[in-house]
């Protein structure tokens, strides 16, 4: 039996509505003005670029969201406010995770651009949200919004997609974002 052309654009409308609404995962605000705190087993001081070469166990903490890789490069501005140096960007690499209260980010590679209040990680990207899981090559969070996008591929293009919904998991395959979404039982 064949499904009706109408009842086929329906169910295409209905799969389309629900990819939609998984595109944005629903995120409190970040406080990107909070002190970063940070912790690692080296650090090297390069002042006259403005950075710091953090190296070995690397902890950083921002407000309710904490940044752990094996290394990160921070780029400060060169001015310094009350004994601190301002810093305008993170770079991390080497076994990235980035929590927050409801969700978790892991990654080979992030940067964390503190004028846009941006985190963009890249390279075997794993999201973690109440039990949903999408994997794909480059996310995007947004701390303002709160809206994470993750695409298939790090390179420009590539479909996008958030969190699956309730039960679901979302697997990366030849540059694109693929994945099942579980349902209710029903009688």
């Amino acid at each position: 039996m064949r499904a009706s052309p109408i009842f086929a654009g329906r169910i295409l409308i209905g799969i389309t509505a629900v990819l939609l609404s998984t595109t944005a995962v629903a995120q409190q605000s970040h406080n990107s003005n909070a002190p970063i705190d940070f912790g690692a087993d080296h650090i090297e001081l390069q002042d006259k670029a403005n950075r710091a070469i953090l190296s070995g166990n690397v902890a950083v903490k921002q407000a309710e969201m904490t940044l752990n890789s094996a290394r990160m490069t921070v780029a400060y501005t060169g001015q310094v406010i009350g004994g601190n140096p301002q810093v305008s960007r993170l770079d991390a690499s080497g076994g990235v995770i980035v929590k927050r209260p409801d969700q978790t980010a892991r990654s080979q590679y992030a940067i964390y651009d503190l004028n846009r209040r941006v985190i963009t990680m890249l390279g075997a990207v794993t999201l973690t949200q109440a039990g949903n899981t999408v994997n794909g090559g480059r996310l995007t969070m947004n701390l303002d919004t709160g809206r994470s996008v993750i695409d298939g591929s790090s390179v420009a293009g590539g479909s996008a997609a958030g969190s699956a919904a309730s039960g679901g998991t979302v697997t990366q395959t030849g540059g694109r974002v693929t994945g099942t979404f579980s349902v209710p039982k029903r009688n």
